[in-house]
Formats: structure tokens, sequence, C-alpha cells
């Protein structure tokens, strides 16, 4: 009996090591988690933030584009209203 108890008591103490072990894993695996999460998390809020900045920029670059068109378009509306009055003038026979 003795030897089949030794095997016995060798066996327990190798299963209670092997679910230790397991807890262990099980344990780093989820704290690993919850640092993948916190990654995530984080790279999201960069995402977020990034993206912000870039539609700002955008917005202003937008708006500079359209205060050129206008001063662009009201210039060129002023020549147009200039050649008029002096089409006008010209076919009125008053000259330039």
């Amino acid at each position: 009996m003795g030897r089949l108890l030794e095997d016995m008591t060798r066996l327990a103490g190798e299963i209670q090591t092997l679910h230790g072990s397991r807890r262990a894993f099980r344990k780093g695996l989820s704290d690993g988690n919850r640092e993948l999460q916190m990654d995530v998390f984080e790279m999201c809020a960069d995402f977020v933030d990034t993206q912000a900045r870039v539609a700002k920029r955008a917005k202003e670059e937008r708006l500079d584009f359209l205060k050129h068109l206008r001063r662009s378009v009201s210039g060129l509306q002023r020549a147009m209203g200039a050649d008029l009055v002096a089409a006008r003038r010209v076919w009125a026979g008053r000259g330039t």
C-alpha cells in the first residue's frame, strides 16, 4: 500500500499544481485582456482627437478657399460692371 499511497499523493500534488498553473494562466489572460482593452480605448481616443483636428483644419481650409473665391468673384463682378459702364458710354456715343 505504500507505493499506491505515494503515487496517489504525488498525483494529488501534481493536480493541485496544475490547478494553480491554470488559475495563473487564466489570470494572465484576463490581465492581458484588460491591458489590450485599455490600449484599444486609448487608440480610439487618439483617433477621435486626430479626426477632430483634421476636421477643424479642413473646415478652416474650406473657409479660406471660400473667402478667396468670394474676393475673386467680387473682383470679377467689379471689373465686369466697369466694362458694362464703359460699353454703355461707348454705345451712347459719349466715348470713354
